[in-house]
């Protein structure tokens, strides 16, 4: 017998749960599903802060300014602007909600990162800004009576019923058995897919399974082949990647080469402080230059005792590595942090299938373009976090949950275990991803990861595993198919950015990227299609 609740929220980063707040406000019932305890997101692991216009010196225009030029001609106009202007009242929001933001002299403490042209970053105990947000969010989720948190509840597919999403069928954490929940509709928060690179900031829930399940589900993927590699991730052997902000450099952190030589002056007017996919690149042709597997990140020209104070999370983790950042050079390469693409929405988070929501990293809002501004993406979770469910709502008022007969699922694989098989398969897909579809690319490497991806594909893949493959596929099929290179996405065969490629990489399943389809879209005209 199926459960039933009014809405699903799969996933409980800031996305997830601004989402389920706008909900329980209408006074719905809301379950929110999550594969891992209920403060693991990417999220949790976002030490730059949030970007939001509130300092003196600041204004809506200049914020949006500086995300639509680190887009590269991608971003939606009219995403780019709900994001700057809601954001405002979602932060002020949080800090009634008790959020504590850092302080100087009881004013909030702005500092500066890349590509931002003013001190508009809010940061949270130092380098702990996700977690805060988190806390706070959890706190006031919980005040909502209708809101039931339920963690370890690994989500395997969407329930579909004459067209609409209807459910989701997940593993009981209790019963240790599939079940199915429905509802009048269901919103994806699940975050990115950083987990297909072998290298990567992303914690090990980030594998992508929302885009995959709404893929499969039939609703339209955008821009998959947009990856931001963020080019200071700690490189040390046999350790994970662990992210060392953006902030660091924003606050006068130098990269220097295993020769001890400031570099970026070759490669970009802007330093340290040029965007992300610049700053990547940078380090990877330096680190082929001098034959090196990294190179170092100095912040010794700054105070020990503001270093300890600003960066408390990255001092104290360096440290365990016996690495002291007051006084060390720091190794550091790029690794896989943020996908901008996703599921295609509306700037209400609706998909092209009806009865399925989606927001924050497993979206495709048109905010990001080929590259996202550093320190939106918090934002973006709390704005459109709240967009999609009250959007849901207002969709939704003629709904009764559970009223349509639910169809066969279309997903065909084995249900998950811990298996050598699977694990082979995830570290093959991994290593594939990076050395062939990582930062640089080219129509040679990319065709090989495709003919590779299609032979593992013939397997019989557990669920996740599909998952895993499907997504791979998608963005190398999308890299293939944007011959040239403009923000996350590079390629060595077309190094320029040209005026016809302006447009959007859309995949559904069962079509083909083609070229002669190549066509922009309308984002705010997708409501008419749903």
């Amino acid at each position: 017998m199926s459960l039933e609740t009014d809405f699903i929220v799969i996933g409980s980063g800031v996305a997830g749960l601004r989402a389920s707040i706008a909900l329980a406000e209408s006074g719905a019932r809301v379950t929110v599903l999550t594969k891992d305890k209920a403060s693991e997101s990417n999220t949790e692991y976002a030490q730059g802060g949030v970007a939001v216009v509130l300092s003196d010196d600041d204004n809506a225009e200049l914020h949006e300014e500086d995300t639509l030029v680190a887009g590269a001609g991608l971003c939606d106009p009219k995403a780019v602007e709900a994001l700057v202007s809601d954001g405002t009242k979602y932060v002020k929001q949080l800090i009634d909600w008790g959020i504590e933001f850092d302080r100087d002299g009881g004013k909030l403490a702005f500092t500066q990162e890349a590509a931002h042209s003013r001190r508009r970053i809010l940061h949270a105990h130092g380098d702990s800004t996700g977690k805060e947000i988190v806390r706070a969010l959890i706190v006031r989720a919980r005040q909502e009576k209708r809101i039931n948190l339920l963690p370890f509840a690994n989500t395997e597919s969407l329930l579909m019923a004459d067209g609409r999403c209807v459910g989701v069928r997940f593993l009981d954490p209790i019963l240790r058995a599939p079940r199915d929940i429905v509802a009048k509709a269901v919103i994806l928060c699940t975050g990115g897919a950083g987990q297909l690179f072998l290298h990567t900031t992303n914690p090990p829930v980030a594998t992508g399974d929302g885009m995959a399940m709404a893929y499969f589900a039939g609703a339209e993927m955008a821009d998959m082949e947009f990856i931001q590699f963020h080019p200071t991730a700690l490189s040390i052997e046999n350790a994970p990647r662990f992210l060392l902000s953006e902030a660091m450099r924003g606050e006068g952190g130098i990269l220097r080469n295993t020769q001890s030589e400031c570099f970026m002056n070759r490669y970009d007017e802007r330093l340290e402080l040029a965007p992300r996919d610049i700053v990547s690149r940078s380090i990877v042709a330096e680190m082929r230059r001098t034959g090196s597997r990294h190179v170092f990140l100095d912040m010794t020209a700054l105070d020990e005792a503001f270093l300890k104070e600003r960066f408390p999370k990255i001092y104290e983790t360096c440290k365990i590595y016996g690495l002291d950042i007051a006084k060390d050079q720091l190794p550091v390469s790029p690794a896989s942090h943020y996908c901008m693409g996703g599921i295609r929405t509306d700037l209400h988070g609706r998909s092209t299938v009806a009865g399925l929501y989606a927001a924050g990293e497993v979206s495709c809002t048109g905010v990001h373009g080929a590259n996202r501004l550093a320190s939106n993406s918090l934002l973006e979770g709390l704005v459109f976090g709240a967009r999609a469910g009250e959007a849901a709502v207002e969709d939704s008022r003629q709904l009764a949950a559970g009223s349509r007969r639910i169809e066969e699922n279309s997903q065909s694989a084995i249900r998950d275990q811990q298996s050598a098989i699977a694990t082979a398969v995830k570290k093959r897909v991994k290593r594939v991803m990076w050395e062939r579809v990582g930062i640089l690319r080219d129509k040679d490497s990319l065709q090989r990861a495709l003919r590779e991806f299609d032979q593992i594909a013939k397997s019989n893949l557990s669920i996740s595993s599909k998952n895993f493959i499907t997504l791979a596929t998608m963005i190398a099929t999308a890299a293939l198919w944007r011959e040239e290179s403009r923000g996350g996405h590079f390629r060595t065969d077309f190094p320029e950015q040209h005026d016809e490629w302006r447009v959007h990489s859309i995949q559904r399943l069962g079509d083909e990227i083609d070229l002669s389809n190549r066509v922009s879209f309308d984002r705010t005209a997708l409501r008419s299609s749903l």
